[in-house]
């Protein structure tokens, strides 16, 4: 049981770090690029389309990446009217079966499907169709496999947390 309470503390470390230390300089850039497309276009009058897409290339990023993150922190919307009003072995049992029938194949269709996408975008060197725009499309397009795996690799986390309450042994002393 040790063993296995460090395995999840240092998974979910990973997804810490990410949505602490990746996601949140994403977000100091993301601020940058959009105060500076604003002072483009309204003080010089002018814009270009390569600080356009960045801004929705960061955009995807931080979403993409704080995924796992939001998960961790128990952060995504979800209609909790029941949730909240359960005991801990209640939520334990919607957690592990959300994540069993839900995220678990969700992920694995997003995955299966968009590793191929991405690697064939970096084979062809794919880059913005539009004249100065962003010119190594596929980086975008490898972080949407890489958001989705953090998330599952949360969400397995999550689920080996929920069947320990299920079965009395915790991993953590939190009584909620």
């Amino acid at each position: 049981m040790e063993f296995l309470k460090k395995a999840v503390a240092f998974g979910e470390s990973i997804n810490e770090w990410i949505g602490k230390g990746l996601v949140t300089a994403a977000v100091v850039l993301f601020i940058l690029v959009i105060f500076s497309n604003v002072i483009l276009r309204y003080v010089f009058n002018t814009s270009f389309v390569f600080m356009s897409e960045l801004e929705w290339h960061v955009f995807a990023f931080i979403f993409l990446m704080g995924a796992g993150y939001t998960l961790l922190h128990e952060g995504h919307v979800r209609v909790d009217i029941f949730y909240s009003l359960m005991d801990r072995k209640k939520k334990a049992l919607v957690n592990f079966f959300g994540v069993l029938f839900f995220l678990i194949p969700s992920c694995y269709v997003v995955l299966t499907t968009t590793i191929p996408w991405a690697i064939v975008s970096y084979e062809i060197g794919e880059m913005s169709i539009d004249p100065g725009g962003i010119p190594a499309r596929f980086i975008i397009k490898a972080v949407l496999p890489l958001g989705y795996f953090l998330m599952l690799f949360q969400g397995v986390i999550l689920g080996i947390k929920s069947l320990c309450i299920l079965m009395g042994k915790p991993l953590d002393q939190n009584p909620s």
